[in-house]
């Protein structure tokens, strides 16, 4: 069974027992987090919602919290001797899904 959830504006196909990073959430270590916004279920067909599947629920339980690796963001323009140098990282979240019901 895997269900397709969105959250941040992002889509994630998950499953039982996978782990996952979203974007930062305000939530500790061991929350419980309930998503409701399931775009398609499959258990032994497939449920496509509109937009959302009425009923679908998914469990994730939050374990930890931290910063991914630096992203470099280099811009440079020919003969100007125009150049910039930015670094970005990204926050997340790392959940693990507990329940999928339908």
């Amino acid at each position: 069974m895997y269900a397709i959830i969105r959250n941040g504006g992002k889509q994630y196909k998950v499953q039982e027992g996978d782990y996952l990073n979203v974007d930062k959430l305000d939530a500790q270590p061991k929350d419980k987090i309930e998503v409701t916004e399931v775009l398609a279920l499959s258990d032994k067909e497939l449920k496509i919602g509109t937009p959302y599947v009425e009923g679908a629920t998914v469990e994730l339980e939050v374990v930890n919290s931290g910063k991914e690796k630096k992203v470099v963001i280099y811009k440079k323009r020919r003969r100007k001797d125009s150049k910039l140098k930015r670094g970005f990282r990204r926050q997340y979240t790392r959940v693990k899904v507990i329940k999928i019901s339908a």
